[in-house]
């Protein structure tokens, strides 16, 4: 009994519920909706998510639909408040593996980006970003690890993820919204698993912290 109890508690480990596997199944239903897995494919993971018992044998499951971002879009797609001459380096994705990714700065942003952190850090920063669209998607998702994705005041936010044993969520704001009807739109899609995907309103970089206290 003694080795029992001074074994170190691994959360990956702990007991997953009936209702942990729906959301799981979730995921897996909307990614073969999305044309990233076929049917017989869905067909084998949503077996093996209801054969699941632990959070960690969750995993495997839906890790590679998390970590795979979308299909770039053409080329000739308009990209807003590019310099002349100065384009701006774009990323479909973000990934970090027991690491740290920043996308910070100016950079293009596709429509649909994917961030991925599975015992890491990665920090998606829109606020001097140059969007392709007026709606941006970025699947979000984190496994015992943090996405984090800042917005500016201007830009509109709706998060619509699942958190399992984990967060997902919108932070408060450190900045007032300043929303109109032209407001970029950003929708944060995805899942956490033991970790934390947040959205948060911050202003904008340069801003000394003494008027605005810690962020």
């Amino acid at each position: 009994m003694g080795e029992i109890e001074n074994r170190p508690h691994d959360p990956s480990q702990m007991r997953i519920s009936d209702a942990d596997r729906q959301r799981v199944a979730d995921v897996l239903r909307d990614a073969a909706g999305e044309g990233r897995i076929d049917l017989d494919e869905l067909e084998e993971r949503l077996e093996l998510t209801w054969q699941a018992k632990t959070y960690g044998e969750l995993v495997p499951i839906t890790l590679d639909l998390q970590a795979a971002g979308p299909v770039t879009p053409p080329a000739t797609a308009p990209v807003r408040r590019t310099p002349p001459g100065l384009p701006a380096v774009g990323h479909n994705s973000s990934l970090a593996i027991m690491s740290e990714t920043k996308r910070q700065g100016v950079w293009a942003v596709p429509e649909h980006h994917s961030a991925f952190a599975m015992m890491g850090s990665v920090v998606v920063d829109l606020r001097q970003a140059q969007l392709s669209g007026a709606e941006t998607i970025i699947n979000a998702s984190a496994v015992m690890g943090e996405v984090k994705i800042i917005i500016p005041a201007h830009m509109h936010a709706v998060v619509d993820g699942t958190p399992i044993m984990g967060e997902y969520s919108q932070a408060k704001d450190k900045v007032p919204a300043e929303l109109g009807a032209d407001s970029p739109l950003v929708r944060v899609r995805g899942m956490a698993l033991m970790g934390s995907v947040t959205v948060q309103r911050l202003p904008a970089p340069g801003t000394p912290r003494k008027y605005l206290g810690t962020y």
